[in-house]
């Protein structure tokens, strides 16, 4: 695993000297031995830049010595190809892969698009993060191979175990251009590792910076992202799993428990709202009303639960007539709200599944019979969250998404039914009171996430087997 110790990282941000050089401009404290190989990204001292090195000197990008990497799919996902005879091995997430491949073209300018696009990451110690209405300045070391002072990035794949009192923020690279330090020459891109770039800086080659981010559009969103050296198999990864359809929709990792989910002050964001969660007790409260099901809806699960009940009697799906009929004597004590409500979400239950027969995703005779999928799956995120936000730690994080997991089993038979539960729920949800579909946007978006999750062959719900 390439990913830095916590030690070496630490260093980035950790004491800092004078640099001979520069009459303000910080650097890493040295170390006193430099005899040593490099040690991770964030090395203070690194006697040479290893793996995929990109000069961008003169607008020309130097490929590394060893030959390009060439692109493996997750292992999970078929027998992989067999390694090659030397290092590097596959790259942790498509971010390095693309990176690696842009190095080895030689091109300074495929190098930006890459980085254009892709979250990049700073350390920060959590005490400065946690000050309010403050922004720490980005950490720089002195590269010993160039002689300049960097500032050091991570890309997805990279990052470290998690750790109760370092953090990370996402920096993009025309904030990076916008924020650069006077005294810094270069961009240390994934340093020490074999997936490294090292971008020129300067008050020119910045501009380019701000043309690659414009051309680019930020980071990918509606896509699957894997992370190769996070959990692919087991409980663990099937409980992960169950919350892809939010990390498909954000181009987040989906199979990782570890220092983010976003970013710091990102997931305590979205913690806060729409969660309403700005502290442990609030998260475990929380996750614990989202296990018993009580946030997607009662009267909702009670028309679906309806249905089974009287399918499983009849043999056979209902009729709509039916249906509705076996649920006004279901609800014939509730109060009137209530009642009206139900009819409202039988419409809707109908109306969807009809579109998804049409497109595809549900067979004729097939049915949705509850929506637990949404809070289980929403579930997943909230625990990655908490753990992003530094409210939970990766081993109780973890025993959470296994209950997680087991609960999902009880309640589906299939990743496809899972999957469109969630779909289902997703829609209805986003309805207005009246009835009326939501937005033809929401529902492309969310069938797009569907199909991909149960149709990619990286996909965790076509390689990790449902029971």
């Amino acid at each position: 695993m390439w990913a830095a110790s916590w030690s070496s990282w630490a260093s980035a941000t950790g004491p800092r000297r004078r640099c001979s050089r520069t009459s303000r401009g910080w650097c890493a404290r040295p170390a006193a031995d430099h005899s040593g190989p490099a040690r991770g990204p964030f090395h203070r001292i690194a006697s040479v830049t290893t793996g995929n090195a990109a000069e961008t000197e003169g607008g020309r990008a130097v490929a590394p010595a060893h030959e390009a990497y060439r692109p493996h799919p997750p292992s999970y996902a078929g027998t992989p190809p067999p390694p090659p005879a030397s290092p590097p091995p596959a790259p942790p997430t498509e971010a390095e892969r693309e990176l690696s491949a842009a190095v080895a073209g030689g091109s300074a300018e495929a190098v930006l698009d890459v980085l254009a696009r892709t979250r990049l990451y700073v350390l920060v110690p959590r005490l400065h993060a946690d000050i309010p209405d403050w922004t720490p300045p980005l950490p720089t070391f002195r590269d010993e191979a160039t002689r300049r002072i960097c500032v050091p990035v991570l890309t997805p794949g990279m990052l470290p175990p998690w750790h109760p009192e370092w953090v990370f923020r996402e920096v993009g690279l025309g904030e990076l251009a916008r924020i650069w330090p006077y005294d810094a020459r270069r961009l240390a891109v994934n340093h020490g590792t074999p997936y490294t770039a090292l971008v020129a800086a300067g008050h020119r080659r910045l501009r380019g910076w701000h043309q690659a981010d414009e051309r680019s559009g930020g980071p990918r969103q509606g896509v699957l992202v894997t992370d190769g050296g996070g959990p692919l198999h087991g409980p663990l990864a099937h409980g992960l799993a169950l919350g892809a359809h939010l990390a498909v929709s954000n181009g987040l990792v989906w199979n990782r428990l570890g220092a983010v989910y976003q970013d710091y002050a990102a997931d305590r964001a979205r913690l806060r709202r729409p969660w309403g969660i700005p502290h442990r007790a609030e998260f475990r409260d929380r996750l614990g009303s989202l296990m018993k099901n009580q946030l997607v809806g009662r009267v909702q699960e009670a028309v679906l639960r309806t249905r089974h009940t009287l399918a499983a009697r009849l043999g056979r799906t209902p009729g709509r007539e039916e249906w509705s009929q076996a649920v006004d004597r279901a609800l014939a004590a509730r109060d009137g709200h209530d009642r009206a409500e139900a009819q409202r979400a039988l419409n809707r239950f109908v109306r969807y599944e009809e579109r998804f027969r049409a497109d595809g995703v549900l067979a004729p005779d097939g049915r949705v019979d509850t929506l637990a999928a949404f809070d289980l799956g929403r579930a997943v995120n909230v625990v990655r969250l908490a753990l992003g936000a530094r409210y939970t730690e990766p081993q109780e994080a973890g025993q959470d998404v296994l209950r997680l997991g087991a609960l999902a089993r009880e309640a589906y038979r299939s990743w496809d039914a899972f999957s469109l539960g969630y779909l289902l729920a997703r829609l209805v949800h986003g309805d207005d009171e009246d009835g009326t579909p939501g937005e033809e946007r929401t529902y492309r978006e969310a069938l797009a996430q569907h199909r991909v999750l149960t149709e990619d062959p990286t996909s965790p719900y076509r390689n990790i087997p449902w029971s």
